[in-house]
């Protein structure tokens, strides 16, 4: 916390970057407390579901139609008035850049009319602090970033200060998650489909590869586990093979994290002498109970602290976005109304640029 900090700040966060229209109001206190006054989370769920996954263009106009109710609904829950925040945060990126500009615009237009300042928030800043919504934990920690489009391992020493320590060199854990779920035949959305599915099922029962096994580094990869569990499914229809099925790709993807992890483990306590050692798991794959368990596991046997968010701060979520503002704001890291939506944002963004894991394109370097 800033030194220069006297007072409690109250943010009003805007969420926007995929298939949830979300605002939130945080209360940082000089002391660091924090207390979420509201969340508020509309689903387009329903909106999606024929589709199989999200549309973009689908999800940009429902957050047109979506962003002032929710905005509203999130400060009457709060019982504020407009005049009462200290600031605005909204995610800036990285995410679909429809959707981004929709939530970024509302924090404009809320900073300007009031005359507040601005934070502009890196979506995966958000997922980084959620944790210590309702968990005091202090920085710097290992994080394990685990959701829908992002696979990374930081090492989170404060907002704006994240280093990469590994990051999927191909697919997301949630994408597969996702996508193997669509092969099954599952309904929208699918990691959840096939966590549910995947319960009393023989994790055993079918050999799905393992991998990077032997490779230095932390990196992850789900690609060669995607398509291998894809072509099984095509031959899966009896209900105890389903299951089965599911509970195998439950277990190789949880597998995955936990060795990987295990690895960015052992290098962070060796940086920092084995002591005060916090692993923190965040993301919405970070809901997956069997993920939590294998890495509490893992925390465990490494000598870690382990911190997840509530469920309810795994998935999107505005509060994250107004804690990252609120803490931005506290040192007095504000934006200009020229900040921009960005479809792509890496948390190290050196890290990024200077080995990047896919060849930046015209939107920028992946995480």
């Amino acid at each position: 916390m800033s030194p220069q900090q006297k007072s409690d700040l109250t943010v009003l966060g805007i969420e926007t970057s995929c298939d949830e229209t979300a605002a939130a109001v945080v209360r940082l206190g000089a002391d660091g407390e924090v207390a979420v006054l509201s969340s508020i989370v509309a689903s387009q769920i329903a909106e999606h579901r024929p589709y199989g996954g999200v549309v973009p263009e689908i999800a940009a106009r429902s957050h047109v139609e979506m962003i002032d109710g929710v905005i509203a609904e999130a400060m009457a829950k709060a019982s504020l008035r407009f005049a009462d925040l200290s600031g605005v945060a909204a995610t800036a990126g990285p995410g679909l850049v429809g959707g981004v500009m929709v939530g970024l615009a509302a924090g404009k237009a809320i900073a300007l009319a009031r005359g507040l300042p601005l934070m502009a928030v890196n979506h995966l800043e958000g997922h980084a602090v959620s944790a210590r919504l309702d968990s005091r934990i202090d920085y710097p920690f290992l994080l394990l970033l685990v959701s829908g489009g992002h696979c990374q391992l930081l090492e989170v020493e404060g907002v704006g200060r994240c280093r990469r320590l590994g990051s999927t060199i191909d697919d997301a854990a949630g994408e597969a998650f996702d996508k193997i779920a669509k092969t099954m035949g599952l309904p929208y959305p699918g990691g959840p489909a096939l966590e549910k599915l995947a319960e009393g099922g023989d994790a055993s029962r079918f050999v799905l590869p393992r991998a990077l096994l032997g490779r230095e580094g932390c990196d992850f990869s789900f690609s060669g586990l995607k398509t291998a569990a894809a072509r099984l499914a095509e031959g899966v229809s009896d209900p105890i093979d389903q299951r089965d099925l599911a509970a195998s790709v439950q277990a190789a993807i949880t597998r995955q994290l936990v060795e990987r992890t295990a690895k960015a483990m052992k290098l962070y306590a060796a940086a920092h002498g084995g002591r005060g050692l916090r692993f923190v798991v965040a993301g919405g794959v970070a809901a997956n109970g069997a993920v939590r368990e294998g890495l509490q596991k893992a925390a465990a046997a490494q000598g870690f602290s382990f911190t997840a968010p509530s469920l309810a701060y795994c998935t999107d979520n505005a509060a994250m976005i107004a804690l990252a503002g609120a803490e931005r704001l506290a040192l007095g890291l504000t934006s200009g109304l020229d900040a921009v939506a960005r479809p792509r944002w890496p948390l190290d963004e050196a890290a990024a640029l200077a080995d990047p894991t896919h060849v930046p394109g015209r939107k920028g370097a992946k995480a």
